[in-house]
């Protein structure tokens, strides 16, 4: 069983970001397996924090994108939540690359994050995109 199991909790029913948030999920489950595994490659935790780093900074944007375009009211309380997670994920590859080692916190921040910010956040613009058409 997955480190963070995929569910239908976080499905949103807007294609494009429940795809973004599934590959967040699995690349999380895939940074627990790394950590867990007994080879523990420096090469492939940097790989997968980095992907997280890019990949989360081009989610924002595709939400922010179309909070801009909609003019969704809640667009800059979501962008800061949004901005203290990048943050945090630069913060935690630095850390990395200078040396830190990744553990089970970093996994626990990921999953915490993500489930509270989907379940919650995310939940809370989809009646205000889905009136405007999107899917």
């Amino acid at each position: 069983m997955p480190y963070m199991p995929w569910s239908d909790e976080f499905v949103l029913g807007i294609e494009s970001i429940d795809k973004q948030h599934r590959w967040l999920v699995d690349t999380t489950n895939r940074l627990h397996d790394e950590l867990e595994s007994n080879r523990l490659d420096p090469a492939e935790i940097k790989e997968i924090l980095e992907g997280l780093v890019d990949y989360t900074v081009n989610h924002f944007i595709a939400e922010e994108d179309l909070f801009n375009r909609y003019g969704y009211p809640a667009e800059n309380a979501h962008r800061m939540r949004h901005d203290e997670f990048a943050r945090h994920a630069l913060e935690l590859l630095l850390k990395f690359e200078k040396g830190a080692s990744v553990s089970e916190d970093v996994l626990e921040f990921l999953q915490s994050w993500l489930v509270d910010h989907i379940l919650k956040e995310d939940k809370a613009y989809v009646p205000f995109l889905k009136e405007k058409g999107i899917k």
